[in-house]
């Protein structure tokens, strides 16, 4: 059963920060960050050596708040 780590960040891209909380449901914390970096790197365009991870926490599957992954959590 995957576990669901919440991911408190931020990434610079064309000189502007943005925040991000990303919810992201991995075996360890370790692949969690692996997933979150290669999204980020796909969707946004942005290297890894820009994102800044400021806390990444394991978290209940009921306390998602997005509802696919809540949804996956259940399924399982």
């Amino acid at each position: 059963m995957n576990k669901i780590f919440r991911i408190d960040g931020s990434f610079v891209k064309n000189k502007q920060k943005t925040e991000f909380i990303k919810e992201v449901p991995a075996n360890s914390k370790d692949r969690a960050l692996e997933r979150l970096y290669s999204e980020l790197g796909s969707k946004h365009a942005v290297k890894r050596n820009l994102i800044q991870i400021n806390d990444i926490e394991e978290i209940k599957p009921e306390e998602a708040e997005d509802p696919k992954i809540r949804a996956l959590a259940e399924d399982e």
